[in-house]
């Protein structure tokens, strides 16, 4: 039985937290706060020159739904071949059609651009009208893997879905649960779906900003979110989601 933990991050320190917490592969993001977007190259630099681990690049061009016009597709594929040629080993992407359908003629223009890398179809497919249907597209496609939390809120609410997809898959997709992944339920999200692939920042509490001067009446993004606190990687709390992911693979 094949496990994996990927780590979620979207800064040089809690790549290298993930990695030190024992993370297998790294999904490189920014912006996770809104959900993840395309990272920049610099940091994608940085973290391939100090870290060992295989790294899948995210490459979302915006904040919103994964209805891409001509434009945005053009530069999702430009930025797939920047990616590939400084060594990413593998894309993270998805495309949606209007009515809620993977679409095919996209993401085979997309994956063409990744030549040999792995292919991950992110969580555009809990997106999707047809869960069933979406993952049949995703394996004609060739996708090595889906990220997926059921089509819920959380992996821990999308169990039902999650069991369905891994069932269907039968060994020809990689099903990867995420969203909501902590270290208090990746073994209650495997018992129930027989997933051993997870997906997980894990993030401790947010870290105080060293800011001393503060102008609390200002924000800079969405409101919700204090300017004042970093969010990051816990290599603690990574580590502890690692062992028991790792664990699942043992008889």
């Amino acid at each position: 039985m094949n496990t994996l933990i990927e780590g979620c991050v979207d800064s040089y320190a809690s790549a290298m937290a993930a990695a030190q917490g024992g993370a297998d592969r790294l999904e490189l993001c920014a912006n996770l706060a809104i959900g993840g977007t395309t990272p920049s190259a610099a940091l994608f630099q940085q973290v391939r020159r100090d870290c060992g681990v295989k790294i899948n690049v995210l490459i979302r061009p915006r904040f919103g739904d994964f209805l891409y016009t001509d434009r945005e597709l053009e530069e999702m594929e430009e930025t797939i071949k920047c990616f590939r040629d400084l060594g990413a080993d593998g894309v993270v992407t998805g495309a949606l059609t209007p009515e809620g359908r993977v679409d095919r003629e996209k993401m085979e223009r997309l994956m063409a651009c990744a030549g040999g890398m792995d292919v991950t179809l992110h969580r555009a497919f809990d997106m999707t009208r047809d869960p069933a249907e979406a993952l049949e597209d995703a394996v004609r496609l060739g996708c090595r893997t889906i990220l997926t939390s059921g089509q819920a809120s959380s992996a821990a609410a999308g169990c039902e879905v999650l069991g369905k997809a891994f069932r269907q898959a039968a060994g020809r997709i990689d099903i990867m649960a995420g969203c909501g992944v902590k270290r208090h339920n990746i073994r209650a999200i495997h018992d129930a779906t027989g997933i051993c692939i997870f997906h997980t920042t894990g993030r401790g509490a947010p870290l105080d900003s060293g800011m001393v001067y503060r102008k609390e009446s200002v924000s800079m993004g969405l409101p919700s979110l204090s300017e004042y606190e970093i969010w990051q990687t816990d290599p603690q709390e990574f580590a502890a989601c690692a062992q028991i992911v790792h664990s699942l693979g043992v008889v």
